[in-house]
């Protein structure tokens, strides 16, 4: 079952990774079903492998509009600006035959060395969130948006949570992550642990999400959960059945379609 924290003391919570980071009110929207400041921001965190995207998809086919970071990280890599900038850094050889960045390659070299890692991401993270706050704004624009759902596997770790309304902790246990990220990913376990590395403990997450989300489990049970939440937010799903084609960029790589979304995928 979802675990709501907005009744047990969670009206404030710290808007910045930095543990020591003050704790800012929540937006005074809240709760949602007493109010009508809609479209609601909501951001989903958790573990690598605990299945964000998953969740994402099932608020999609309820009418949500769904923002994807990882897309707008795709395409902050293929400006040129920031191509250039990769091949001064680190060689040619981080291009394709076609002069496309190796994602696989990068990743290897930036999450292997804190110091690289940062260097990439004053490169691209300026560009991401100038493209999540045109996203949001193009979304609340819409007057058929009730809710926006933001997810990015290092939305508190890059700041960009301070957009959202609500934070939502998409939970699953290190081992089922683990099976998740070998199956689909082709990761071992050191490589899982690098990238964790490169991101805020789970317990810190955990403590900063106003909800909990169980992603360990089938399909089914997860929109279970999904439906739970939306009622307690007061905005009751309009379809568990539609596709889910909410997803917010011009040129979407969308999540799959119909009743079979993996809920491992993450």
């Amino acid at each position: 079952m979802s675990e709501d924290r907005t009744e047990k003391g969670a009206e404030t919570r710290p808007r910045s990774g930095a543990a020591a980071a003050p704790a800012v009110s929540l937006s005074p929207c809240l709760p949602v079903s007493l109010s009508p400041c809609l479209p609601l921001v909501v951001g989903l965190i958790g573990g690598i492998g605990s299945g964000k995207s998953a969740v994402a998809a099932e608020f999609a086919r309820r009418g949500a509009r769904v923002i994807p970071a990882d897309q707008l990280g795709h395409e902050a890599l293929r400006q040129e600006r920031v191509r250039q900038e990769v091949v001064r850094r680190w060689g040619s050889q981080m291009l394709d035959e076609k002069g496309d960045i190796v994602r696989r390659k990068l990743g290897a070299i930036v999450f292997a060395d804190p110091g690289e890692r940062k260097a990439l991401e004053e490169l691209v993270h300026p560009f991401i969130r100038k493209r999540i706050a045109e996203e949001v704004a193009r979304a609340k624009a819409d007057p058929a948006i009730r809710l926006i759902v933001l997810d990015a596997a290092i939305l508190m770790e890059a700041g960009w949570h301070d957009v959202c309304d609500r934070l939502v902790y998409v939970d699953a246990p290190r081992e089922v992550r683990l099976a998740r990220v070998a199956r689909q990913r082709g990761w071992a376990n050191g490589e899982l642990e690098d990238r964790e590395r490169a991101q805020l403990p789970l317990t810190d997450k955990q403590v900063r999400a106003d909800h909990v989300l169980d992603n360990s489990s089938s399909l089914e049970h997860l929109g279970h959960e999904v439906d739970e939440l939306m009622h307690r937010w007061g905005l009751a799903p309009a379809s568990s059945c539609v596709p889910p084609s909410s997803v917010s960029l011009a040129n979407p790589v969308a999540p799959a379609a119909g009743p079979c979304r993996d809920p491992d995928a993450s």
